[in-house]
């Protein structure tokens, strides 16, 4: 039954249709296009299904039960960093690669996944002494076989992403939840508590896995010495670096901020961070799975590259700012509908930290520069560099508190971006001007709706309800985000040109 549900193309062991990439540049743009409708398609039914799950399971479970698992997966989460050492990616990216270099590959990914799930076994009794709960120790050690589980799967979505098979990974992902999902209800009627949500996460892990081992079709061989991987290990490991480095600095505002200001700041400052960051993720996560393969492959053809790299840039921006423009235009609205009167204190923070968010939208620029091109030394480098500056901004501002930090943290952002963009192309096929050229149109679109819309709420106007009103605005700033964008040069035949690419998905199937 998984045979059929996984079924792909991918069922060979024929090296060119597993490792090469020759295919794919015959119909890159509509793979691309195909694939990141798949994709796009697959987190809105995840989105769906935990949320319906998470309903049903609030009211067989208790907070304590949902407590237990956060207090480990707090440490999993960082520790996940490390799981695959960023091979994955490596092999992604690679314009050539073999059947013995992913073996060595898979094999490497697999003895980290058992030393992790050794040091996280190994640290479950200090979870557990801890927080004083002895039934930590339990769950950390079911929770670490997912490391070893999930690195028998590495390599093989890898090659589903590096052959753009969207379709399947669609599928297994949706099926990991659904399964993860029903055992974790399942569980939960028959009273088995916060077991449910343990086991939630393993059975999520073993349909990815096994699935992606179906799907791709490709079965690893015996590693060997001489597989040529030196510079796949380098580019992995200088990639999990910058994670790691990006981790600390990302988060330390929230340490610093329970630490010295209490919960009830951190709570408002997280909830804002939380909904600015939700519409950047749902369009760049779908983007980047996509993206990322499809300019790996164009590596060494530059002028191919640049084109689609402008295309692409321009779809997350042409989405993503106007979205956070309109956003910091209502803020007020918005925190009202989706929060409550009791988080209106959200509202100052929601819009100091919005300028942030804005370039957050054009972050994947340097992500799929550095990647796609092999240069995750330079993105280490510049992620130190970023990380340092970030520490410094946020000790100096949280004197000040949520709102200080907010500030900093808000205004800052924009002032690294061009320099980031700039150290990120030097050397490498990609100019200025494909950053600039391509982002100015919605930038000016979104800010230029933005303003029209804060005026018009400053205007008198009669008393209406909070969906009314919301509408009304929605209406304004859509008509002057698309009125602004085709008053600027070349703005109609470049929303022409988006607007052809998105019906060239329903072309045939992918």
């Amino acid at each position: 039954m998984l045979k059929k549900i996984f079924k792909t193309k991918n069922t060979s062991t024929n090296a060119d249709e597993i490792f090469s990439t020759e295919g794919l540049k015959k119909d890159l743009k509509g793979n691309t296009i195909r694939g990141g409708a798949f994709t796009l398609i697959a987190q809105i039914s995840k989105f769906i299904i935990r949320m319906g799950s998470m309903i049903v399971l609030a009211r067989l479970l208790v907070p304590d039960d949902y407590g237990l698992l956060g207090m480990v997966t707090v440490i999993t989460t960082f520790i996940e960093i490390f799981k695959d050492l960023g091979l994955s990616a490596a092999t992604i990216q690679k314009a050539e690669i073999n059947h013995k270099q992913v073996s060595t590959l898979f094999w490497i990914n697999v003895a980290m996944g058992f030393a992790l799930m050794l040091c996280v076994a190994a640290i479950a009794p200090t979870i557990a002494l801890f927080y004083h709960d002895p039934r930590l120790i339990n769950i950390t050690f079911v929770l670490a076989g997912n490391f070893l589980i999930s690195s028998l799967g590495h390599q093989h979505r890898a090659l589903l992403q590096r052959q753009m098979h969207f379709k399947s990974l669609a599928k297994i992902e949706i099926s990991s939840i659904v399964v993860g999902n029903l055992v974790a209800i399942a569980l939960a009627v028959y009273g088995m508590g916060y077991w449910a949500l343990v086991f939630m996460q393993v059975a999520d892990a073993v349909v990815n896995s096994v699935g992606f081992w179906l799907a791709s079709g490709w079965r690893p061989g015996a590693p060997s010495r001489n597989a040529g991987i030196r510079s796949m290990l380098l580019f992995g490991g200088n990639l999990a670096g910058f994670r790691c480095v990006s981790f600390f600095s990302l988060n330390l505002d929230n340490i610093l901020i329970g630490r010295f200001w209490g919960s009830q700041q951190l709570g408002l400052y997280a909830r804002a961070y939380q909904l600015l960051l939700l519409p950047v993720q749902q369009i760049n996560n779908p983007l980047n799975s996509v993206a990322l393969p499809a300019l790996s492959a164009l590596q060494t053809d530059p002028e191919r590259y640049r084109a689609f790299y402008r295309k692409a840039i321009l779809a997350t921006t042409s989405f993503g700012m106007p979205i956070i423009a309109f956003m910091f235009a209502v803020s007020d609205k918005v925190i009202l509908l989706m929060l409550g009167t009791r988080w209106l204190g959200v509202v100052p923070l929601f819009q100091l930290l919005a300028p942030a968010a804005f370039v957050g939208t054009f972050e994947v620029a340097t992500r799929w520069a550095y990647q796609s091109l092999g240069r995750t030394d330079r993105q280490l480098r510049a992620g130190l560099v970023l990380s340092i500056l970030n520490v410094a901004i946020f000790s100096i501002s949280i004197r000040w508190g949520a709102s200080g930090i907010a500030l900093a943290y808000g205004l800052s952002q924009p002032l690294f971006a061009l320099p980031a963009i700039i150290y990120c192309y030097h050397g490498t096929i990609l100019k200025l001007s494909d950053f600039t050229g391509t982002v100015y149109k919605p930038f000016l679109a979104s800010i230029g709706a933005a303003t029209v819309v804060i005026v018009f709420n400053h205007l008198p106007n009669i008393d209406l309800n909070i969906f009314t009103s919301l509408f009304i605005d929605c209406l304004i700033y859509s008509l002057s985000y698309l009125g602004i964008w085709m008053l600027m040069p070349n703005g109609k035949e470049t929303l022409l040109d988006m607007l052809k690419s998105v019906k060239s998905a329903k072309v045939k199937p992918a």
